[in-house]
């Protein structure tokens, strides 16, 4: 055997011995943290797990809920869309929760759900913006006038994608007050905008040929 074979098996058997000790002193260590690692990854999996089942059954909850307002069924729609928990669908089971109450007449109801989704602020900006909209829509025949320009505000700016029923809503309001000049000012504002929908300003033209003579009487 040459000397550099002796050395190789002597530097082997160095290293064997090494690796024993380490593993006598830190090899528990190793084990736990492998342990820790697999539980953390089993952990993890279940919990996505369990959230997705959740999504899925606040999203069954939801379509079954909107499939009973379709049925005439609203108070059994109603209790659905409250028991809805899950943050994925709880603000849209919210949304649809008020507008049934606003079809019912329940306008007060409806109005503290719009407002508690406006003011949540962890909920999707255009959601709660929707909900200010919705609000205002349902106060359109009853609130007083400054309570729905306050509200609408800070929809009735050029480029807001809501001004258009911002500028309706208030439209309609000042109609039911005999207000005509104001509500031709909101209804003008909506024909001379480029980008009002189609809908939207067919309603415009109708509203500014009744307004016409009442405007011109005063």
């Amino acid at each position: 055997m040459s000397d550099e074979s002796v050395f190789r098996e002597v530097d082997e058997e160095v290293r064997q011995e090494q690796l024993k000790k380490l593993w006598a002193r830190y090899g528990s260590l190793v084990i736990g943290v492998c342990l820790l690692v697999i539980l953390g990854v089993g952990g993890w999996q279940g919990w996505r797990y369990w959230q997705t089942k959740q999504a899925e059954a606040a999203g069954d909850g939801f379509f079954t809920a909107a499939s009973l307002v379709s049925s005439g069924k609203a108070d059994e729609a109603l209790t659905q869309f409250d028991s809805i928990s899950h943050p994925g669908f709880r603000v849209l089971a919210e949304l649809r929760e008020a507008a049934v109450l606003a079809s019912q007449g329940k306008t007060a109801d409806a109005v503290k759900i719009y407002d508690a989704v406006a003011a949540t602020a962890s909920a999707e900006q255009s959601l709660r913006d929707l909900a200010s909209i919705r609000a205002a829509v349902a106060l359109a025949d009853t609130a007083d006038v400054a309570d729905l320009a306050a509200r609408l505000k800070p929809f009735d700016a050029d480029g807001n994608a809501w001004r258009h029923v911002a500028r309706e809503v208030m439209a309609s309001a000042h109609w039911r007050l005999k207000d005509y000049a104001a509500a031709d000012t909101q209804v003008q504002a909506m024909l001379g905008d480029p980008e009002t929908p189609a809908s939207l300003r067919q309603r415009a033209q109708m509203m500014a040929q009744l307004l016409q003579p009442l405007v011109a009487a005063k």
